[in-house]
């Protein structure tokens, strides 16, 4: 309250010199003999005499007289502070702040600190844990001068040096506190568009569209709600905001901008003040008590300007207040001075003593208490610190420091003089002994900020995100015993829950939610309570949303904030209703009381302050924090001004944290005096709630429910000091601790989004969301007491679903051939569902499980609304609201239909019948009446005529009648006799649709159909009397003439595609209806249909499944019968008289053909074909046609052999779809979408005609009789016309988004003869029509024997390659080159292939399971042969001679062989490996080949038993992949695929030649007769060039993923022998032919036979078995070798593999397991020949070593330079089917040929000159014969001379790294004379062969630089 005082100086002294209290002039100035005071809060000034300045009284009230004198007012005895107080001396230096301003502390001697405790710079000690926890506890701030944190790796430093995500980093919100984090950003990109499914708020954010105008405030900025003409109304007594918003009506115009467009202050005319309302000057309304009361509630003073003095002002507590209203201070109460200046102050008016004269302070203390002083020679008693003096100027009071609000923050105890404060458990005081601090971690801030939840430390700028993704987190609490955080939603209307980590999120609650604002936790009883302002109720649940309850609902408005007390088992809540207020109530929900309703208007936030036992909370539109204790006492505003719009508040130790919606910040100010008011956060999204998370905010206290929940059986809710049991919403209490476990009756009823019920179990009569999930339109519903079903249709789904009523077991009964079910009723009498369509205009039935659908009546319907069915009587009932509304009746099995009620009706909505007094009630929304009348429609009576705005659904039970209302939006109840007594029992329900009351009570019926199904085969219906009851069939089938059995199925029908379904439309009935062939897959995209009329099955292509597959028309018997070399199958025809199926594939653009099970599959056409679609067979013709709809679109036809092509139709075609022939009317006709036409011609395709036009989009077409039917894409439709004329059109059936191909069935009809006659036209295999007969056929790339009628097994000469998941084969004895799936079961990841060509069996390496398997071609005896000790097997290789088995792994690096059963397992080669790869064996030469792309790429040769290996080719190497050997010219290929070429040389590594110089990425290779196959990752082909010239490239097969390893398989390619290839050379176990012998082996692991290592001498065995190569080792019985050849065992074959250490090596103690023995003296080469042969080379070399001597001299070699390539090696990831690329770095290498000297055991490398061929390279190995007759059969591919039998080669002279063995001196000296003599004679020019320098190859090649990795690739 604003004083006085000023005035009335003004009048006694005339100095003031300025006006008073004008806010804008807050300056004073008074006259020269008097001080000014400060200016007050309102900027009223004082002034007072000079003399009145320090004299230790406070005259001005604020102390701003006494403020820094230092005047001797104090005593001896005490210590005057800086500020003049006086305390006592024994205060100073005691650690304690007694001055208030810390002087008393200053210059003290230090004090000593403890061990746990930080030493403050000003003399403080505290404790050692809050040392830089961001809270000044030394006061000086010098505990928190702390280093910066370090920011993470996952985070931003902001300018200030706090932390924050990164990618908040220049995400356009300000998250340093400084905004540095948008700083120095990159141009502001624009924000992507909006989906079409989402809409875009004002800021940019997108939402789901659904949002878009549903009433909540989903973008935050009510961006979502503005411009909506369908905005949900308000509740009576509020006002909307354009945006939506619903706000009180009394604060339209009230001067304050209330809703967030300001659009509740557009408009205002005049003030719409009420009579207890002030208007201030810019028109605001406030309160008129607040009018003069001295606060400035207008913001523009206006409210407290012309106020008159009324009543006593008030002086400060040390002041008196004179009987003029002044204010002086105390101590100049009888002092003798007219200070008042009225003499109030002095005698007569005060008693005070009379002055002597003689008063002396040393004369009984002058009569003082306590301190006596001497002021202008007159005695002045003062008191103690800590005391008051009292009236009669000389007595001194203690003070009560307690009564003084915040001088202590907690507890205080006051003593005589002095006070203590103290703090509650769980707190500690701070060192100024008056302030508490909490023990524990350091407080964060959580808040939700709608879009996310985040936490930041109010003491520093940390600021970390917790969830984020978030649609409208709103409420939020925390658990922090059990580590949760709970959040509302109110775009999703949920409440969630995570860890406080942010991890595991999951819901709470899903349904019923409208509003939910407000949200606590009770952490003590693990409870859950939330307030909704949309449903007006305040619920609990468990923390897992279980066992929820309507706590509150009565009287409740719009509940938003709730805190909880669970010490206390208080809950306290705000409502902003129409009569704002704070309640409290008992956790169980009794003893509800209110805290506040005066003076509140819009109560947002709320929180408890534990600790200090009382309550703040924020009003939004009073702009005010408040205070109260807990029983609404003592009520107090903290702040009231600069409050914009606060939302939400909380507490913590001596500070207030609340959340501001239009500054988006977070603010803090003091507890107690709103002071020391700091921005936390600001700039925001949208702040909403917030809680100080700290466990001090959620103290210990008892669980009143203790451990056992109180014996409660569902809720233990806390009640004062006690507790009591709760049931969940609508289950009534058995006892006193228990619930009953079900429902017996409750009301049901739809609210479109939800389906609720209201029990009426209870008293309470809430409504409970039955949680059921995906409900988008709900109107009708019925219920099943027997199963305990409720059922119900959506209009938006268009389904019929059904579930338990607690929402158990939901499913959906009826899905299919629904357009707007409207009306449901159950027959629970014959368990039938009855439904009506306003959308299909009909009324249908089936059981109520779906099954047995039927058509019960489709004529002369119009809308059809409601129904209800009497089974007592057999009728059904059933309104319709079209163009003559009526009320109709049937037997329920559709007889007898007559109209009951046609007049007087508009919109007859709800029907319900009273099955005791036999009466029909209906609802009218159109007459807005309830009426009824008698079953047959007399006595006809209005129920209730009145006050029935929109009355929809209508239901009975007992004596009541219930209804939904559109318009009250509520559901009311009056008598069902009378129609008085009218109850509401809901309101404010939106969208309220049917209505119904669940119980158990409904009579029995007799009937026959519960005996046998009344004789019925499918459905018995019940009807009137007399019979009772009839049999029907699902719809499209009829009845036989027995009246009880239905016919096996449709005869005549339609038959379609819908992409995700098949379905059928009889024509053997009077109507049409889909029913849909329930076949039980999931089909995802069906394209084409066929039907075999004489098994009654459908056949149908599904483009996505990529697979042809078959079923009966009833859905049964399911399967696929084409499911590889699929890619768009967009026709599909059955050939019925040859039983053949025919299709197109526009993927593949090919044509086949296969029996009708998928066997014996045929390509017959694959040239020039485009988008091949639709096909038709006209099997008596022997022909096939089909359109084509690629870029030259025609109409073809062939003989359903595929021969006769010939283009009937090509110009006027644009998209020809659909494709059908009349075979009466010998005509074509097709339907085409481009042109839009449906057009007919002969079947040559003369006399072309346009049958129909306009057609919008046809697709599928068909013909039956005298009709033509399509499908529409444009119409989703079926169309009907005549075929002749096209005249006649009519709708079949419309609303099939997605139709597809059609056919016309009619099973009857007789099918013509076959052909091919009865034994298949003499063919082994296909027997396809023709014009002129037939013709045999044979599979896929293979070729009819020359008798024309039988097929081999299989091809002769085929490529057999691998796709990862598949092998497959392309047959090179046809020309179609078509791929054929080898069906071998469990192919995961194969990579590598090899081929047996005596047994027939297929090799392959699977790395996802690390195994080496084997199968026959027909993917018959599939087994495994090595299935252990593999890791990443890349290559195999087949020895067919000595039955051996080789391969490669590159996950251990080496090379091992086994036999082909995976017996006798041994590592022939495991050092010197880095990645080998490709292997492959020769065995007629005894060698083995492979690659290896590791660190140093080469390729290398061995014997097959791994000795004399040999380095072949080391230089200009990449990755070096596939390798494979042409065994007639005795040449190896390889692929390099970072070179991306194909290279290839001879077996000695010499005639180096590169084939083709630009491949993509090749991966193998294989070779048959003058072609080089490969495959290739980049271009997902298989490609093959001429192997002499390179050229004559072609692509075999294109477009296939996962391209592997390749082979071919030839008669040609597996022939020669070896040593090893009779009788295994003798040997026991292995055995390796050698390039000249062979060698026996033994296997590394013993398999317990005895192995030999000379040939044909076997060990002794105890007992002798038949073996061979197939031959194990029993488990207990050892087997000796037979020389048996021909007897096989099957076995399991997996060989764990040995090893050998060196040290054993060395001592000979591995000769005869593991080391390969050469054979013996008789079968290799005489010794003799050996020891001369030896000496012989001997000689040789010491020539050569002379010659190089000399040419050392003569040629002077330079190293070629070093370049550093990346390379990127490809793998297989065994865990999942991808090429996985690994950058590796790789070493310097000789990108060109090049030198290197390096010495070992193995490699002995020295400098040596060779030839370079033009075109060739000569890396030539030494060794027996160099083959130089292979050099004669190279065409020279790159300008190189090609001569007849001559070849000149122009060298030149390089350096070269090669091993000491692969170019000896002999042939150094060969090759240079063989120059001289061969070039001599030929000229050659610099043009063909150019001048190279240094030491580059002239390879014929380029060397250009390749990208460095894979993945660049």
């Amino acid at each position: 309250m604003r004083r006085p005082g000023g005035s009335l100086l003004l009048l006694l002294f005339g100095a003031l010199l300025c006006a008073h209290g004008l806010a804008s002039s807050p300056e004073c100035a008074c006259g020269r003999s008097h001080f000014t005071c400060a200016v007050s809060a309102l900027g009223e000034c004082t002034c007072i005499p000079a003399q009145w300045q320090c004299d230790g009284d406070n005259d001005c009230g604020d102390h701003s007289d006494e403020d820094g004198c230092m005047l001797p007012t104090c005593s001896p005895l005490d210590f005057h502070c800086d500020n003049g107080k006086c305390i006592r001396r024994s205060w100073v230096c005691d650690g304690d702040n007694d001055c208030e301003d810390d002087s008393d502390e200053q210059d003290c001697p230090p004090r000593e600190c403890e061990e746990d405790e930080f030493p403050c710079q000003n003399g403080y000690c505290i404790r050692s844990l809050w040392h830089c926890d961001g809270d000044n506890d030394c006061g000086d701030n010098s505990d928190e001068q702390c280093d910066m944190r370090k920011c993470s790796d996952k985070e931003f430093r902001c300018s200030d040096g706090s932390c924050i995500a990164e990618h908040w980093y220049c995400d356009g919100d300000s998250d340093c506190k400084d905004g540095s984090d948008e700083e120095s950003c990159p141009s502001a990109v624009p924000a992507p568009p909006c989906s079409l499914e989402e809409f875009q708020c004002a800021y940019g954010r997108c939402i789901l569209d659904i949002y878009h105008c549903d009433g909540d405030d989903d973008c935050g900025d009510w961006s979502d709600e503005s411009d909506c003409s369908s905005h949900q109304p308000c509740r009576s007594g509020e006002f909307m905001c354009d945006s939506g918003l619903c706000i009180n009506a009394g604060w339209r115009c009230d001067g304050d901008a209330d809703c967030d467009d300001q659009s509740d202050e557009r408009n205002c005319t005049t003030s719409m003040c009420t009579a207890e309302q002030f208007r201030c000057k810019s028109g605001r309304c406030v309160r008129l008590s607040w009018r003069c009361d001295g606060e400035d509630d207008c913001s523009d003073n206006s409210d407290e300007e012309n106020c008159e003095n009324t009543g006593s002002p008030q002086c400060a507590s040390d002041q008196f207040l004179c009987g003029n209203g002044r204010c002086i201070g105390q101590r100049k109460l009888c002092n003798g001075v007219n200070d008042c200046g009225d003499n109030s102050d002095e005698s007569p008016q005060q008693n005070c003593r009379p002055r002597t004269g003689q008063e002396n302070c040393n004369v009984n203390n002058g009569g003082c208490a306590q301190k006596c002083q001497m002021v202008r020679g007159a005695v002045q008693c003062t008191c103690h610190t800590g005391y008051r003096l009292m009236e009669d100027g000389h007595s001194c009071q203690d003070v009560n420091e307690c009564e003084e609000e915040g001088y202590c923050s907690q507890g205080c105890t006051n003593s005589d003089g002095a006070f203590q404060c103290w703090c509650e458990a769980g707190y500690e005081l701070r060192p100024d002994r008056r302030s508490c601090k909490a023990l524990g971690p350091e407080p964060v801030l959580l808040f939700a900020n709608r879009i996310d939840i985040r936490q930041v430390l109010p003491h520093r700028s940390e600021y970390t995100l917790l969830l984020n993704n978030l649609e409208n987190a709103i409420a939020l609490d925390f658990h922090h015993r059990r580590e949760l955080v709970f959040w509302s939603d109110v775009t999703l209307d949920r409440i969630l829950r995570a860890n406080l980590n942010g991890s595991n999120v999951e819901e709470v609650v899903s349904t019923g939610l409208e509003s939910p604002g407000g949200l606590a936790v009770d952490w003590l009883h693990d409870k859950l309570y939330w307030t909704d302002s949309g449903t007006s109720r305040i619920e609990v649940a468990n923390l897992d949303g279980a066992h929820r309850k309507v706590l509150l609902w009565q009287n409740l408005e719009k509940p938003r904030a709730i805190a909880l007390h669970p010490m206390e088992g208080t809950i306290y809540w705000t409502d902003w209703g129409n009569t704002p207020r704070i309640e409290a109530s008992s956790m169980d929900g009794s003893g509800r009381r209110i805290i506040a309703d005066t003076h509140l208007f819009w109560p947002n936030g709320l929180t408890i302050d534990y600790a200090g036992h009382r309550m703040y909370w924020v009003d939004a539109k009073h702009h005010v924090i408040e205070r109260a204790d807990l029983d609404g006492s003592n009520r107090k505003a903290v702040i009231s001004q600069g409050l914009p719009h606060p939302f939400a508040i909380t507490v913590f130790e001596d500070s207030l944290y609340w959340t501001d919606w239009h500054t988006k910040s977070i603010n803090s100010a003091n507890k107690f005096t709103g002071k020391n008011q700091e921005i936390i956060r600001n700039k925001l999204h949208f702040p909403m709630d917030i809680h100080t998370l700290h466990p001090q905010r959620q103290p210990a206290g008892r669980n009143r429910c203790g451990d056992n929940n109180g014996g409660c059986t569902h809720l233990c809710l806390p009640s004062g000091q006690n507790y009591t049991c709760a049931c969940p919403t609508g289950f009534r209490k058995t006892s006193s601790h228990s619930c009953a476990q079900s429902l017996d009756k409750f009301l049901l009823f739809a609210r479109r989004m939800d389906i609720r019920r209201i029990s009426f179990d209870t008293e309470d009569l809430s409504d409970d969301v039955i949680p059921l999930a995906d409900v988008r339109s709900a109107v009708a519903l019925d219920w099943d007491s027997r199963d305990d079903y409720v059922y119900w249709t959506d209009v938006s789904t268009d389904t019929i679903s059904r579930a338990k009523w607690d929402g158990t077991g939901q499913e959906v009964v009826v899905d299919t051939s629904l357009e707007s079910p409207a009306g449901l009723a159950i027959d629970w009498v014959t368990n039938k569902l009855y439904w009506t369509d306003a959308g299909t205009d009909r009324i249908e039935v089936a059981n109520t499980d779906g099954a047995m659908r039927t058509v019960l009546i489709w004529e002369n319907l119009d809308r059809p609304r409601d129904i209800v069915v009497e089974p007592r009587g057999g009728f059904m009932y059933w309104t319709d609201w079209g163009a003559s509304p009526k009320i109709e009746r049937a037997g329920m099995d559709a007889s007898g239909r007559q109209v009951i009620i046609s007049s007087n009706l508009t919109w007859p909505n709800g029907l319900a019948i009273d099955y005791g007094s036999q009466r029909l009630y209906w609802a009218d929304a159109g007459m807005k009446t309830i009426e009824f009348a008698g079953l047959d429609g007399s006595k006809r009576k209005v129920l209730i005529g009145t006050q029935l705005p929109h009355p929809f659904g209508l239901t009975l039970y007992g004596e009541r009648i219930y209804w939904t209302d559109w318009q009250t939006k509520s559901i009311q109840s009056a008598d069902r006799l009378t129609g008085l007594d009218r109850e509401t029992l809901q309101e404010n329900l939106e969208n309220l649709m049917d209505i119904h009351v669940f119980h158990r009570l409904r009579p029995p019926v007799h009937t026959p159909c519960a005996v046998g199904n009344g004789g019925c085969s499918h459905l018995c219906l019940r009807s009137p009397h007399p019979k009772g009851y009839s049999c029907t069939c699902p719809t499209g089938i009829n009845l036989l003439s027995d009246g009880q059995t239905c016919s096996s199925g449709m005869r005549s029908f339609l038959i379609f595609a819908r992409r995700i379904d098949i379905r059928m439309v009889s024509l053997d009935i009077p109507y049409f209806a889909d029913v849909v062939v329930p076949i039980n897959i999931t089909m995802k995209n069906t394209i084409a249909i066929g039907v075999d009329p004489q098994e009654g099955k459908v056949y149908w292509s599904d483009s996505t499944l990529r697979r042809i597959s078959r079923a009966n028309l009833d859905g049964s018997h399911h399967e696929d019968i084409i499911t590889t070399g699929l890619q768009t199958t967009d026709g599909l025809a059955i050939d019925a008289i040859g039983r053949k199926v025919y299709w197109t594939d526009t993927g593949t653009n090919r044509i086949e053909v296969g029996n009708l099970d998928g066997s014996m599959r045929k390509v017959l056409v694959w040239q020039n074909l485009d988008s091949p679609r639709a096909i038709v067979l006209y099997h008596e013709m022997g022909s096939m046609y089909w359109t084509d709809w690629g870029e030259n679109a025609k109409l073809e036809r062939a003989g359903m052999d595929g021969s006769d092509r010939t283009v009937l139709i090509s110009n006027n075609l644009g998209w020809p779809n659909g494709l059908t022939v009349d075979k009466a009317g010998s005509q074509l006709l097709w339907a085409d979408a481009h042109t839009e036409r449906i057009e007919a011609a002969d079947l040559n395709g003369a006399n072309r005609r346009t049958l129909v036009s306009p057609v919008q989009h046809p697709y599928g077409l068909t013909l039956l009789d005298s009709y033509i039917y399509w499908t529409d894409w444009q119409t989703r439709s079926i169309h009907r016309a005549d075929k002749g004329t096209g005249s006649n059109v009519i709708l079949v059936r419309a609303n099939l988004p997605g139709l597809m191909d059609i056919q016309a069935v009619d099973r009857q009809q007789p099918l013509g003869s076959n052909k091919c006659g009865p034994k298949n036209g003499g063919c082994s295999h296909l027997c396809l029509p023709r014009p002129s007969g037939f013709s045999c056929a044979c599979p896929t790339g293979i070729q009819l024997k020359g008798d024309g009628k039988t097929c081999d097994p299989s091809p002769e000469t085929y490529l057999l390659f691998s796709s990862r998941g598949s092998i497959r084969r392309i047959s090179l004895d046809t020309n179609d080159h078509t791929d054929v799936h080898v069906p071998v079961p469990e192919l995961n990841n194969v990579i590598s292939l090899d081929y047996d060509s005596v047994d027939g069996k297929v090799y392959y390496t699977d790395v996802f399971l690390d195994v080496i398997r084997r199968a026959n071609l027909n993917g018959s005896n599939m087994e495994t042969v090595i299935g252990r000790g593999l890791k990443t097997t890349d290559g195999l290789a087949v020895d067919w001679v000595a039955r051996n088995l080789y391969w490669t792994d590159t996950g251990r690096n080496t090379i091992e062989a086994s036999r082909l059963d995976g017996s006798c397992r041994k590592v022939l080669i495991n050092n010197s490996l880095d990645e080998p790869r490709a292997i492959a064996a020769f065995p007629r030469k005894g060698y083995l080949f492979w690659t290896d792309w590791g660190h140093l790429a080469k390729i290398e040769r061995s014997n097959l038993d791994g000795s004399e290996r040999k380095l072949l080719i080391n230089t200009d190497l990449g990755w070096p992949n596939g390798l494979t050997l042409d065994y007639d010219t005795r040449r190896i290929y390889w692929v390099d695929a970072h070179l991306d070429r194909i290279e290839s040389a001879d077996l000695n590594g010499k005639l180096r030649q590169v084939l083709v110089s630009h491949v993509s990425h090749p991966f193998a290779l294989t070779q048959q007769d003058r072609w080089i196959y490969w495959t290739d990752w980049q271009t997902k082909s298989i490609q093959r060039v001429d192997k002499y010239s390179g050229r004559n490239k072609e692509t075999v097969l294109a477009n296939v993923e996962g391209l592997m390893d390749i082979i071919v398989v030839s008669p040609q390619r597996q022939t020669g022998t070896n040593a090893c290839g009779v009788n295994n050379g003798g040997c026991t176990h292995l055995c390796f032919a050698r390039a000249l012998d062979f060698v026996c082996a033994c296997p590394d692991e013993p398999d317990g036979r005895p192995c030999s290592l000379v040939p044909g001498l076997a060990p002794p065995a105890p007992k002798s078995t038949s073996t061979n190569e197939k031959s194990p080792a029993a488990p207990n019985t050892p087997p000796t070798t037979s020389r048996s050849s021909t007897a096989r065992t099957h076995t399991s074959l997996e060989e764990s593999e040995g090893s050998c250490s060196e040290k054993d090596g060395r001592q000979g103690l591995c000769a005869h397991s593991n080391e390969a023995v050469p054979a013996a003296a008789g079968e290799g080469l005489h010794v003799s020949y050996v020891i001369g042969g030896l000496l012989s080379s001997l000689l040789i070399l010491l020539l050569i070593a002379a010659l190089m001597l000399y040419r050392h001299k003569k040629f002077k070699f330079t190293d070629p330079g070093l370049g550093n390539l990346t390379y990127s090696n490809p793998s297989y990831r065994t865990s999942t089917q991808e090429v996985k690329i690994e950058t590796i770095p790789k070493p310097a290498m000789y990108n060109q040929l090049c030198y290197k000297k390096e010495a070992g055991p193995e490699h002995n490398y020295t400098k040596e000159k060779i030839k370079i061929v033009e075109g060739i390279c000569l890396l030539s190995s030494g060794g027996d014969d160099p083959e130089w007759d292979d050099l004669k059969q190279l065409r020279g591919s790159r300008g190189g001379l090609l001569l007849r039998d001559h070849v000149c080669m122009k060298t030149d002279t390089v350096s070269i790294q090669a091993s000491s063995g692969s170019l000896d001196d002999a042939e150094t000296e060969h090759l240079l004379q063989e120059e001289q003599s061969e070039c001599s004679s030929v000229h050659t020019t610099a043009a063909a062969t150019p001048e190279r320098r240094g030491s580059l190859p002239d390879t014929g090649w380029k060397h250009e630089r390749k990208l460095s990795t894979e993945s660049q690739v």
